[in-house]
């Protein structure tokens, strides 16, 4: 019975939490993926030409 209690307890607990929660409208919730989006081509881009600067170092130097 303790552990039935507890968990009752800790249920109720996480879902007042949760009503604490400030979460993100519509609007925001494009714009942080569009964010998110954006980053991840611009890194991607990055470290793809990287890549390609290094490999044309090691094609030209070493093999």
């Amino acid at each position: 019975m303790k552990i039935l209690n507890q968990a009752i307890k800790f249920i109720q607990e996480a879902r007042e939490e949760l009503l604490k929660v400030n979460w993100p409208n519509k609007k925001q919730i494009v714009n942080y993926t569009l964010a998110i989006i954006a980053i991840s081509l611009v890194v991607a881009i990055f470290i793809g030409g990287l890549d390609y600067f290094f490999s044309q170092i090691l094609r030209r130097f070493i093999i």
